[in-house]
């Protein structure tokens, strides 16, 4: 389950920053997961919370947004519908994705003493 080990790199990359802002506690965390990241989102939840006792985040609520895949071609711009054929209908262009694969630290709500 590479959950976890999202969940650690997201721990130690918050604690990294609170340090840095003299921070004395972490109160929330957003973040996007793409649909085609390969992480399930409830998953990653309870991982946080398995995680989280012995950091700044303890108390800190974990917000997931997850982020539908778009395809568009790379061409001419035109979007691909969901679930239709990974080629642009009006130039044959190969679709390329342009968003739905990330993992992305959105924002981290702390308390600076």
């Amino acid at each position: 389950m590479h959950e976890y080990s999202i969940v650690q790199a997201l721990l130690a990359r918050v604690e990294q920053e609170a340090r840095a802002r003299q921070a004395t506690a972490v109160h929330r965390l957003a973040v996007r997961i793409g649909a085609l990241a390969g992480v399930e989102p409830e998953l990653l939840a309870s991982a946080y919370s398995i995680f989280k006792a012995p950091t700044l985040c303890a108390q800190a609520e974990l917000e997931i947004h997850t982020v539908p895949a778009c395809w568009a071609c790379p061409q001419c711009g035109r979007a691909i519908a969901p679930g239709a054929v990974l080629r642009c209908p009006q130039c044959g262009a190969a679709a390329r994705l342009e968003a739905g694969d990330e993992i992305i630290l959105d924002q981290i709500e702390m308390e600076v003493g």
